[in-house]
């Protein structure tokens, strides 16, 4: 049984100092990406090898969604997410000396594991927040995680260019013990639940479930957008780089601020979906992230239309995260941890999928073909929804009668 004091609503400021926090801890995971040349180069390896980097790193994400997220329904918010940014900045200050690629790698992993601490940041919103305002403020924490993505690269390269990669990383470490400072003083100090035990709290993913058909449905559809999602962004950037384009990365990243449409409109998905409800948000978003899929088909070469097509698919798909999130933590609040640890693990898995599905038919498809399996894959995940949404609608019906 499982006993949590939700009694400690979250202020507007730990939202927001929540949303910050999500943000500087999330960019970790991306920042020294563009100076990987430039870690090859002292460790006098190819720049190939030093793109193991970026794998190790999302696999430490997904050890950390699994094993550190569901932390959240054992411990009070105001001990938990302090303690993971302090762990967090301590391995980026270790990682600072690594003497190798391999121990480089190794850090990199619990670095990726560390950054986590964003996830658990949208769980304590779910968690915590009143039920009328929960959307928006998860919102606003995807808002911060989304900022943090989108400009780690150019912070992060910024910063390598000053201070060398290893500076680099002391300060980012910097800045992540900064915000661990800022987001204690603002959490409540209760609502640590009441479990059998670690094990029996990360042994609860698989049986969530089988146990809700909503978390289910809900992590089908999430899957099924992001692995659109990591399709196009992927192979856009295998494509621009081949003729007839030739773009080299900084003008292949450059693309990237499109995304900049769809930190705005996370925080306006929160606000719909508090008022209207999941579904009508998610079908939305997913409707005009399919058409701008198969617009972006139809755009490669033509700058204009492709960053266009590229703001509104991605604004599309970031509403209907906001939406599905913050129904899936709505199936049982209390368990908000485990419940992201349970959609998100199996969200960034699907993800990776679309990233090596997009590697393949980039070399074996036009991209109309790939942009065209974007879009159904996206129609698909809008079908799993609606029906999702008319189940729940019969079985209170069947309530009712």
């Amino acid at each position: 049984m499982i006993v949590a004091d939700n009694s400690a609503r979250l202020s507007g400021a730990a939202v927001a100092t929540l949303a910050l926090a999500s943000g500087v801890a999330i960019a970790n995971g991306y920042a020294l990406q563009p100076s990987l040349s430039d870690i090859a180069r002292d460790f006098g390896v190819s720049a190939s090898r030093m793109t193991t980097l970026a794998s190790m790193t999302m696999l430490g994400y997904l050890a950390g969604l699994a094993l550190l997220v569901p932390l959240v329904d054992r411990f009070s918010p105001r001990g938990l997410i302090p303690a993971q940014m302090g762990a967090l900045a301590l391995l980026l200050v270790c990682a600072s000396v690594a003497a190798g690629p391999v121990a480089l790698d190794i850090g990199f992993f619990l670095v990726g594991a560390a950054t986590t601490v964003a996830a658990q940041c949208s769980a304590v919103v779910g968690k915590y927040a009143d039920p009328q305002t929960r959307a928006r403020g998860m919102g606003t924490v995807s808002a911060g995680i989304s900022a943090g993505i989108l400009l780690s690269r150019f912070v992060g390269g910024l910063v390598s260019h000053w201070c060398g990669w290893r500076g680099a990383l002391l300060v980012l470490a910097g800045f992540v013990a900064l915000a661990a400072i800022a987001v204690r003083a603002f959490l409540p100090g209760g609502g640590a639940g009441i479990h059998r035990g670690y094990s029996t709290t990360v042994g609860a993913i698989p049986s969530l479930l089988r146990e809700y058909v909503q978390l289910r449905r809900r992590t089908c559809t999430g899957m099924l957008w992001f692995f659109a999602f990591n399709l196009v962004w992927v192979g856009l950037a295998i494509r621009l780089a081949q003729p007839p384009y030739g773009m080299n990365a900084a003008a292949i990243g450059s693309y990237s601020l499109a995304g900049v449409l769809g930190l705005a409109v996370t925080r306006i998905a929160g606000r719909l979906t508090d008022r209207y409800g999941g579904r009508a948000v998610i079908c939305c978003g997913l409707a005009v992230s399919a058409i701008s899929a198969l617009v972006l088909g139809v755009s490669l070469g033509r700058p204009i239309w492709l960053v266009v097509a590229l703001a509104t698919f991605d604004a599309g798909c970031f509403a209907a995260q906001v939406a599905n999130q913050a129904s899936v933590v709505a199936i049982q609040p209390a368990r908000a941890g485990a419940l992201n640890a349970a959609y998100l693990t199996l969200y960034y898995a699907a993800g990776a999928c679309g990233a090596v599905v997009a590697g393949i038919l980039v070399e074996v498809a036009e991209w109309g073909v790939m942009m065209v399996v974007a879009a159904i894959a996206i129609t698909a995940a809008a079908l799993v929804s609606m029906t999702s949404a008319m189940i729940n609608v019969s079985v209170d019906s069947t309530r009712t009668g």
